[in-house]
């Protein structure tokens, strides 16, 4: 994560926590727009007028600190189902789903592993690889990681979006 995108992470990060979200990625495209990936902390799905209401606010607390030189675009949005892996907590939240994960250097001779997450221990993210063995990857290590989209992870978000509309 370069400087920037901390200093904005940071500018933004207790607006979008005392509106009850939590933030799960900062990052600039190279064609000028900021996104600002969030999600419910209660755990509900998110909708469009959450990404609305959330993208005034921080669109207000951007303008004021004014951390970006020249113009941008600014989008907020939900994580998604095949959703990126960016804090501690998703490695533990989403074991027993397919995720891909890429490396800043070779682990046990290659940087893209792909399998099932077994979870996290002493920031080592554990997974069962296509093969059956498990393989073991530092979480400092991870420069990208993201859930594949399964039949198990839409039925998942089936689930919870079932619930949410009852809980209504």
């Amino acid at each position: 994560m370069t400087d920037l995108l901390r200093r904005i992470e940071e500018i933004v990060a207790p607006t979008v926590a005392g509106m009850g979200y939590e933030l799960v990625r900062v990052a600039m495209s190279r064609g000028g727009t900021l996104q600002i990936m969030i999600e419910p902390a209660d755990g509900r799905p998110m909708d469009v007028e959450d990404c609305a209401t959330l993208s005034r606010a921080l669109s207000a607390v951007l303008d004021v600190e004014d951390p970006i030189p020249g113009s941008y675009t600014l989008e907020v949005s939900s994580p998604g189902i095949d959703r990126p892996l960016t804090r501690p907590k998703d490695y533990v939240r989403w074991s027993g789903h397919v995720a891909r994960l890429e490396t800043a250097e070779p682990i046990d001779g290659r940087r893209r592993f792909k399998g099932t997450l077994l979870g996290l221990a002493d920031d080592v993210v554990k997974l069962r690889l296509d093969d059956g063995k498990e393989a073991a990857v530092p979480l400092a290590s991870i420069t990208k990681a993201k859930l594949e989209l399964t039949g198990a992870l839409i039925e998942e978000h089936r689930r919870a979006q079932e619930g949410a509309a009852q809980a209504h």
